[in-house]
């Protein structure tokens, strides 16, 4: 239940701001609301949910400042991550960073967003591993998970997909020619949010809100509107 949840935080089905009713949540996984607290607590521990007065457990919301400074910090990490492995890189890690690679290219020609994201995660897990660093390994994928329905969201912008496949085949190059300084960089460049990426994802999440807020709207108008009496005709 909590994983599932956890789960569903960090591939975006339930979106930032989404509130977690803890009835709803009781009802579908067939339990009292006393697990699903304690559920919700786990993952508020983990900084995926908070509760807010007169709103209860919502899915953490980051602000545009944090966001920004987070995935600054995210590329910096994953930076430092590719220019290790560029150094310290094993035939057979270069492999599996290859293949990774190549699993994006057909989820790409497939038009599979969703795949791409799956491949998208693991060429990036592999670079992690190629580092060859447990704690770098540790702290860049805690923030990754963090920012794991934002990275998602952003793969949907225009072009997005594209432009990814670009920059993977430089960072893969580079990592393969033991050019740490280009593996780096091409890596920070990959993951930070610039200008219009920044912009576009801002967008979207307003977009989602927005969205969200609708619904809830038209959900409180239906349980708030009084059903009306049938009139029996004499």
């Amino acid at each position: 239940m909590r994983d599932e949840l956890e789960e569903e935080i960090l591939t975006g089905v339930l979106r930032p701001g989404k509130r977690l009713e803890e009835a709803q949540l009781a009802d579908r996984f067939g339990v009292s609301r006393t697990p699903i607290r304690e559920a919700l607590l786990q993952l508020a521990a983990n900084g995926l949910v908070e509760f807010r007065p007169r709103r209860g457990a919502i899915v953490v919301e980051i602000g545009p400042r944090q966001l920004m400074e987070m995935f600054d910090v995210m590329a910096e990490l994953e930076s430092m991550c590719a220019r290790l492995a560029a150094r310290r890189v094993t035939d057979d890690a270069l492999e599996q960073i290859t293949a990774a690679h190549e699993a994006c290219l057909k989820a790409a020609a497939e038009k599979d967003i969703n795949e791409y994201y799956d491949t998208n995660e693991v060429f990036h897990a592999r670079i992690r591993q190629a580092s060859q660093n447990e704690f770098l390994m540790e702290q860049a994928t805690n923030l990754q998970k963090r920012l794991k329905p934002y990275r998602r969201m952003q793969l949907r912008a225009r072009d997005r997909i594209r432009a990814s496949l670009q920059e993977h085949q430089r960072i893969a190059d580079a990592i393969a020619a033991g050019d740490a300084d280009s593996a780096g960089a091409e890596m920070r460049d990959h993951v930070a949010l610039m200008g219009e990426r920044f912009t576009t994802l801002i967008a979207s999440l307003d977009a989602s809100k927005a969205s969200q807020d609708d619904v809830s709207a038209e959900n409180s108008a239906v349980q708030t509107t009084p059903t009306r009496r049938a009139t029996s005709t004499r």
